[in-house]
């Protein structure tokens, strides 16, 4: 800190400069209060209080201060104030700025245009639905950047969707100009957010299609059948991708299943009896649940050896608490050392709940970079004659335990 900003801190004597970063922090944390309404205006800020003495001291900062002042030209008005004093006489003053509204605070701060375009579309909204007036806020940035095109939009499909509550449709359906399946698809939270409120329900863990009346495409699930046998319940298809109710309706008597994160290590098995394989799921596993073939048969899932890999066979697990691990441990991954490449974000959690003693083990040693800096090996990149052995062994071992 510099002599003067030492001074100036001491006597109080707010320059522009410092009354901007001021009003920036209060701007930061207030916002989206203020779009709504609320906030007591108008905002008080004190610009300094000098004695005689500190002052007589420090004659240039108060000047300079004085002048700064005298020469600012900006959003607001000063209040000033004359100080009677023995040794340098009548002084006037800034006291005090006064801000009329968190217009004026934007202009401060260089964000009147966000502001203003903020502004106008939270009246536009709440005109239209006044019972959005108190979650839009929460959703100042949408109001702020969106472009003309992305507002009008979202404005039109939350007005479709009020009007046609129950339509049935699949988004694609929609006869809302310029939507597509990705534009929707980033802005789901958003669209049940809006809605939830226009519909006096809670938006916590609201499913999107339910929201708003739409019909979701069907999840297709990519299986095989790795046993003569189970491809005559199925026509003679030994690849198949289905959608979960095509699936959960098909006869199929299994010894055992393998749940593997990547396709093209799936299409690597060969056949296996009493098996049926389900492919390049990642952390969609969520089908697994209802698929009756599946309840209670062992179950072997295979994926990365890296932080997700192990979230997504904690995530699994929490479907079928019988999976169990194939080729995720640690004498597996330090024997493909030469192929390990580099976790580029790895999973947030350090602790994932639903694996045991020995796979928490690896999850912390990758976590903690025990091997290495963000250390993982892609399943594909596993020696296949060395990973095929693996895998008919713990099969063979899985099927004659039932």
């Amino acid at each position: 800190m510099t002599c003067q900003n030492k001074v100036m801190e001491k006597h109080q004597l707010l320059f522009p400069e410092h009354v901007k970063s001021k009003l920036a922090r209060q701007y930061k944390n207030k916002h989206r209060l203020w779009l709504s309404g609320a906030g007591v205006w108008p905002l008080k800020i004190s610009l300094g209080t000098p004695q005689e003495k500190s002052a007589r001291r420090n004659l240039d900062l108060l000047q300079k201060w004085t002048t700064a002042w005298n020469f600012w030209q900006g959003a607001g008005c000063i209040e000033w104030h004359e100080r009677h004093w023995r040794t340098l006489g009548i002084q006037r003053l800034p006291k005090t700025l006064f801000l009329a509204s968190a217009h004026e605070v934007a202009e401060w701060t260089g964000e009147e245009r966000r502001w203003c375009r903020a502004r106008t579309r939270y009246g536009q909204f709440v005109e239209k639905w006044p019972a959005l007036c108190n979650i839009l806020p929460r959703h100042f940035d949408m109001l702020a950047d969106y472009s003309d095109e992305d507002y009008l939009r979202l404005y039109r499909l939350i007005d479709w969707l009020v009007n046609n509550p129950i339509s049935n449709l699949y988004p694609r359906q929609l006869p809302v100009a310029g939507l597509d399946s990705k534009w929707i698809e980033k802005r789901t939270t958003l669209v049940v957010s809006l809605l939830s409120a226009l519909q006096a329900a809670s938006d916590t863990e609201r499913d999107f299609y339910t929201c708003c009346g739409l019909h979701p495409p069907p999840t297709l699930l990519r299986i095989r059948l790795l046993d003569p046998g189970l491809r005559k319940c199925a026509g003679g298809l030994s690849d198949i991708s289905a959608s979960q109710e095509d699936l959960i309706r098909l006869p199929l008597q299994i010894q055992c299943a393998f749940i593997v994160e990547n396709l093209q290590s799936g299409l690597a098995f060969d056949d296996l009896p009493g098996t049926v394989l389900l492919m390049g799921r990642g952390y969609a596993t969520a089908p697994i649940k209802k698929i009756p073939w599946l309840h209670g048969k062992p179950i072997l899932y295979w994926g990365d050896l890296d932080t997700h890999g192990f979230a997504a066979l904690s995530h699994a697990r929490s479907y079928q608490p019988q999976i169990a691990s194939c080729l995720m441990d640690e004498d597996t991954l330090i024997r493909h050392k030469v192929l390990w490449g580099r976790e580029d974000t790895p999973h947030t959690a350090s602790e994932l709940p639903n694996l045991t003693a020995e796979e928490q083990d690896v999850y912390q040693g990758l976590k903690q970079h025990r091997w290495g800096h963000n250390v993982r090996l892609e399943q594909e990149r596993i020696d296949w004659s060395m990973a095929w052995e693996e895998i008919r062994s713990r099969h063979f071992d899985l099927v004659l335990k039932t």
